[in-house]
């Protein structure tokens, strides 16, 4: 498989070469670019220039910004073609408009100003929702002019505006207007259905018919960037408010592609899965740094608060070279609230039935026209010892974990920015038995657990943009981190700390036109660790410098393909190249197909990965381990294949969206987890197959107003070789169904999210005495969550919220094996397949004073 790969990958690098080649000999050629602008009248005047000799074709799409040309080389060159739209009063990547050419534009077209009008827009009353647009209308031959003094007014409303001199206006709507009526003498009035929109054009047509309305339709909480050559999935931070999202890893509780569980009953650490994999070989960056990764694998997910969180973007599958090699199922990049369009301050109260307590305040000021600054702070404590199952343990570990960020941000508007920040974090926990007290620590008289973690982070991001060539920047991404912790569980002490430095310089351009990018760079990191495991020392230095190469190319709006590769010498393991091949297609209007194949590589981290097992009587065996490794283990190198199809249409009159994806991974090398023998696990390197097949199919509707509906179904078929037999993963459903309902009633929002899952192999427990002993499998079931949250007041600064978790109250009845006995040989509080905490309701409060 690796062979076949690596030769597409050569064969389709040649092509493209090859065609660049042969398009540059050619004497007529095609390209494409972002040419910037607003409007249909925008469109109309980009278009028309263009329609000069040479020029063959020409189409500028709205949305995208993106201008699609084809033209005769001998007659025109395409510096003339930009100096001609920027002569236009539009700016392109190659050029930019003169200041006198621009203010001609009509307001609507006023393109740089449109940002901030919006901005200024929405300040001018916060219990009001403003809507800005255009009235345009089209005479015989297509072309649009404004409609000067057209009345426009929300039905119920006796506020009557007026269109200005360039056909715009600016109306404010209120939570029960929805309905807009446009008037004008000459033409018939319409009314226009306006449904949480900011931009509208409408194009009125004389001798009394209406010609079009468009309407910028609202964005969905949750959507899939089809315009990229990545399968991206996008979670803004309105999708994270359906839940009340403490932290990081209840912020895909309302998402199906990932699924989120408990690495044991005691700890409270969570795990993710993707592809039906788990969260390890997903690469987890924030705003494309590192993120929690290495000693703070197990508790990383609790780490990053909810409310500090401004959007998520998840990949499946292999993700992009420049971003490194780690990638194997995808990658979760975590976008944090940044100081120049937070708000001003935003605090966040959050308590649950447990006794559990979030508070959270995000502040950011403007210091000047070049600095801003934000600080981000979050507290959350648990100091009531909770038994729902009755077992005798706390269900969660209580303490506390405080984490702060401080960021600055600069640019001085002539192309160089520049972001810095600081991030601390300490976290205190104590679990176990209910009456265990720090200090019953290292005695038999009643079992406990407890971690002291601090971690210390800087982060730096240096660019700067070429101001005449939009198109070409460097920038160096740095980031350093020491992250140092102590724990304990039972009678097994577990040490560790990792130093890690990262940078990553990069540099974009193009290839003769926007049709062929590329970015190319050198990253170096590095990983120091010490750590201690009962008597054991486990010390490494993994030093990793590496070069990559990523080329981009558009034939048109609807082919895009990435190739990328990089190089990276390991000093543990060597050098080794990474290939990575995306591809997009659109064959017709809303059908949109990706394809992807590419290598992931990452070191095991065993102790931090499964510290669950910590939790137990297991006997941990590391079998054939070589010197000069970490822990005596190779590196994990698994090949991703992918298929995924978009479709958008319409459902009820409304806009829809279905997705289907398909993934597989094979594992060349894998560092096995064998939990089959119950009084060991044992870690040793793959001899024999290893793979995962993942299936999703997902639909997005919505039926009526305000109301939107998310189904999906997954398949997962996740198997790998444990001492010479191939055998389902462990703890791992083969199937999943998802159902996501929210509804917006004026100021009320409702959402709901059931989940269901299937059937898991638990590890055999057949060797335990009978009362020791579990099922083979477990058994399917289902949860549900929900939450109704409001707006106090005239304005949309208090918001107050109320929910429930697992209101099934469906939960893991037994989850530690031999809980009576925690000391003895079969204690295991590791073999987790379902809920460990039953019913749960919660309540809070979000303010929000802006800028």
């Amino acid at each position: 498989m690796k062979n076949i790969v690596r030769t597409i990958l050569v064969v389709l690098l040649s092509y493209s070469s090859f065609y660049s080649l042969a398009q540059s000999d050619s004497l007529d050629k095609s390209t494409s670019f972002k040419v910037f602008g607003s409007c249909g009248m925008c469109k109309q005047r980009i278009e028309k220039t263009l329609k000069i000799k040479g020029i063959k074709n020409a189409v500028w799409n709205v949305d995208t910004k993106m201008l699609f040309v084809s033209y005769d080389s001998t007659s025109i060159q395409l510096e003339e073609i930009h100096t001609k739209l920027a002569v236009a009063g539009h700016d392109t990547e190659l050029k930019k408009a003169s200041a006198s050419n621009y203010n001609e534009l009509p307001d609507c077209c006023h393109y740089r100003d449109r940002e901030n009008n919006q901005s200024t827009d929405e300040n001018l009353n916060d219990s009001l929702h403003v809507i800005r647009g255009i009235v345009l209308t089209e005479d015989k031959k297509g072309n649009f002019a404004p409609l000067v003094g057209a009345n426009v007014v929300f039905i119920g409303a006796n506020k009557v505006v007026n269109t200005d001199a360039h056909g715009v206006f600016i109306i404010p709507q209120e939570e029960s207007q929805s309905q807009l009526i446009i008037s004008f003498t000459g033409y018939v009035s319409d009314t226009v259905l306006v449904e949480n929109a900011k931009d509208i054009q409408i194009i009125l047509g004389s001798n009394n018919r209406l010609g079009s309305v468009t309407v910028t339709a609202k964005l969905r909480t949750t959507y899939v960037n089809t315009s990229s050559a990545f399968k991206t999935i996008n979670i803004t931070s309105k999708e994270l408010l359906k839940a009340a999202c403490c932290n990081l890893s209840e912020s895909f509780e309302t998402n199906p592609s990932v699924d989120v569980s408990y690495n044991d009953a005691v700890t409270g650490s969570k795990q993710i899965q993707l592809l039906g994999l788990s969260g390890i070989y997903t690469q987890l960056t924030v705003e494309n740094l590192p993120g929690p990764r290495g000693l703070a694998t197990a508790m990383g997910l609790n780490s990053i608060a909810g409310p500090w969180i401004e959007s998520i973007q998840l990949s499946k599958g292999t993700g992009s070279v420049v971003n490194g090699y780690e990638s194997i199922a995808g990658q979760i990049n975590i976008e944090l609230k940044k100081p120049e369009n937070s708000e001003l301050l935003y605090v966040n109260g959050y308590v649950n039935s447990m006794g559990k307590t979030d508070v959270n305040m995000n502040m950011a000021k403007a210091i000047n026209s070049k600095w801003s600054t934000s600080l981000l702070l979050h507290d959350d404590f648990l100091y009531n010892r909770t038994d729902m199952n009755k077992d005798g343990f706390r269900d969660l570990p209580t303490g506390n974990l405080f984490n702060a960020v401080n960021r600055w941000k600069y640019d001085n508007q002539k192309g160089m920015m520049m972001q810095l920040g600081i991030k601390i974090l300490n976290e205190n926990r104590v679990g176990g038995e209910l009456n265990f007290e720090p200090s019953n620590k290292f005695s038999t008289q009643l079992y406990g657990l407890g971690f002291d973690t601090k971690r210390y982070e800087g982060f730096a991001k240096i660019g700067y943009v070429f101001p005449d060539k939009k198109y070409q920047s460097i920038g160096l991404q740095l980031s350093t981190f020491n992250h140092q912790q102590d724990a304990y569980y039972g009678l097994t002490n577990y040490n560790g700390e990792q130093h890690n430095f990262y940078s990553n310089l990069i540099y974009q351009s193009i290839i003769g036109s926007t049709t062929h990018k590329f970015r190319t760079g050198i990253s170096f990191s590095s990983d120091k660790y010490k750590e201690q495991y009962n008597q054991q020392h486990f010390e490494r230095n993994e030093i990793v410098p590496g070069a990559f190469f990523e080329y981009t190319y558009t034939l048109s709006e609807k082919f895009t393909t990435v190739a990328g590769i990089r190089v990276d010498k390991n000093s543990l393991f060597g050098w080794f190249a990474t290939p990575r091949l995306n591809i997009r297609y659109e064959p017709i209007k809303g059908t949109t197909i990706h394809l992807s194949a590419g290598r992931g590589q990452r070191t095991a981290n065993i102790f931090a990965e499964n510290a669950g097992l910590l939790v137990s009587a297991r006997t941990i065996n590391i079998l054939s381990a070589s010197a000069g490794k970490a822990y005596g283990m190779d590196p994990e190198v698994a090949w991703n294949k992918g298929v995924s199809i978009n479709q958008q249409f319409k459902l009820f009159g409304r806009d829809a969206t279905a997705g289907l994806d398909y993934f597989r991974n094979d594992f060349s090398n894998q560092v096995v987890v064998d939990l089959e023998d119950s009084r060991q696990a044992k870690f040793y390197n793959l001899s024999g197959k290893s793979y995962s097949n993942s299936l999703q199919a997902e639909m997005n509707t919505s039926p009526f107003k305000d109301l939107d509906v998310r189904l999906a179904y997954r398949w997962f078929d996740v198997q790998s070789t444990y001492s010479g037999d191939l055998l389902q993963k462990p703890l791992t459903a083969l199937n999943r169904a998802f159902v996501n309902i929210a509804y917006q009633y004026k100021k009320w929002k409702f959402d709901y999210t059931l989940n269901m899952i299937g059937t898991k192999r638990i590890p055999p427990t057949t060797s335990n005495p009978p009362e020791f002993q579990q099922a083979a499998y477990s058994p399917s079931y289902i949860t549900m969550n929900a939450q109704i949250s409001t707006f106090l007041g005239k304005g949309k600064t208090f918001e107050v919220y109320i929910g429930g978790e697992n209101l099934s109250n469906y939960f893991q009845q037994n989850p530690i094996v031999a809980n009576t006995q925690p000391f003895g040989n079969y204690f295991d509080a590791s073999l987790i397949w379902g809920p460990i905490i039953g019913r749960m309701f919660y309540g809070g409060f979000r303010y929000t004073l802006k800028k």
